[in-house]
């Protein structure tokens, strides 16, 4: 027979954090401290976070008080920081105090708390070494903690980006990382676990938001509510495809006069399309694993044209000889110059799909906009219009 508090905690990992706080508001205070306890701490930050005052407030007196200390402190740093992965340090020592000493006070805090290391601090709980159980275990009792302690500690911050502190710890697998402010004070731990996990968590909204999915919609997500968050980027879609009708609308007169034009136009949105994204793809998969460093947006940027350029050369010579050929079978009298239309149009439009991709990321995060969010809008937006007009007008320029 499952256990109930099991069963709680697993639907609390299925649900938006709105929603996981709807479905605890009504339980005992002291039942929602133990769930907040089970889950993520990110996720318990979050559940926090949409309380009303009065039930975070009820629920953080009903928790051990070393722990609702925490997630109280855990609320100053940004959301989605190191911060609000913390959890309270308990095996904290002098480093006066001798192994035997370490030893018998352990024997009392692994009682109430899983430990994994020891931690030495000085009086102004300045972190200065990290205890490994087994040199306590195998050391000289009478030894004191500053002679067994290993004093070169790697560190996260808590104002860390989840995306910097997985790349920073990527490489050392510890069980557990302390956290330590600007003044190298120990402030918390992080488990490994539950950073990669957060950060799989937040990778996984990502995504999700670049295809109009927010980040408050899990499966278990009402279906009205799931409407209410869809809809409103399908109606942007709508305007996106209003506006590159109304530029086709423009040329209306040229596809008239060469119907043949119409054939290729959603195989260019197709192709310019696709390279807009493969290159937010790339971006974003930069962004997401830290691999783009302060400065090095331009170059990115450059690579991606220039790999526009290239794959609009290949893709244009087949398209502007399937063109020809097409024209040529329908004993059209441009079939030449249509031939040539579609190959420049096509190198132009990828290289600038290229270049969209790289830059739109960039920009929405430079005025602070979530990139995933509205990324692949703006890309659709740019690609259709621009793609589009300029096949169109260079038609109506050396076709007519």
């Amino acid at each position: 027979m499952s256990d109930p508090a099991d069963s709680l905690t697993e639907n609390l990992a299925r649900c938006a954090p709105h929603e996981a706080a709807a479905l605890l508001s009504e339980r005992p205070d002291e039942a929602v401290a133990a769930a907040l306890l089970s889950v993520n701490p990110l996720m318990a930050q979050q559940i926090l976070r949409e309380f009303s005052d009065e039930k975070r407030c009820q629920v953080l007196a009903a928790a051990p008080i070393e722990k609702a200390h925490q997630w109280m402190h855990n609320q100053q740093y940004p959301q989605d920081s190191v911060g609000w992965l913390m959890e309270p340090p308990v095996a904290v020592f002098r480093p006066q105090m001798t192994v035997q000493q370490t030893i018998d006070a352990l024997r009392y805090l692994t009682k109430k708390a899983f430990i994994t290391y020891g931690y030495v601090t000085d009086g102004d709980n300045k972190l200065l070494g990290v205890l490994v159980m087994r040199d306590l275990m195998l050391g000289d009792p009478n030894k004191q903690l500053g002679d067994v302690m290993w004093p070169n500690v790697f560190t996260l911050r808590p104002d860390m980006d989840l995306i910097e502190a997985v790349r920073a710890s990527m490489n050392r697998h510890f069980p557990v990382y302390p956290v330590c402010d600007d003044q190298h004070r120990l402030v918390g731990l992080v488990r490994g676990q539950n950073l990669f996990e957060a950060r799989t968590i937040e990778i996984g909204a990502q995504v999700g938001a670049m295809m109009g999915v927010e980040k408050g919609e899990r499966l278990t997500t009402p279906i009205l509510r799931k409407l209410r968050l869809r809809h409103p980027w399908l109606q942007i879609n709508l305007l996106v495809a209003f506006a590159a009708a109304a530029i086709v609308g423009m040329f209306q007169q040229t596809l008239d006069n060469v119907v043949l034009l119409a054939v290729f136009l959603p195989v260019l949105a197709g192709q310019s399309g696709n390279t807009g994204r493969q290159a937010l793809v790339a971006v974003f998969r930069g962004i997401t694993m830290g691999d783009i460093k302060e400065g090095e947006e331009g170059k990115l940027v450059m690579k991606e044209a220039v790999l526009g350029l290239l794959n609009g050369l290949l893709v244009g010579l087949t398209a502007g000889l399937s063109m020809w050929a097409y024209a040529a079978a329908k004993h059209h009298k441009h079939s030449l110059m249509l031939g040539l239309t579609v190959f420049v149009a096509m190198v132009a439009s990828c290289v600038f799909s290229g270049l969209a991709g790289a830059t739109i990321p960039f920009i929405l995060r430079r005025f602070g906009t979530d990139p995933a969010t509205a990324s692949s809008t703006f890309l659709t937006t740019a690609t259709d219009i621009v793609s589009m007009g300029f096949f169109l007008g260079l038609a109506r320029w050396l076709v007519l």
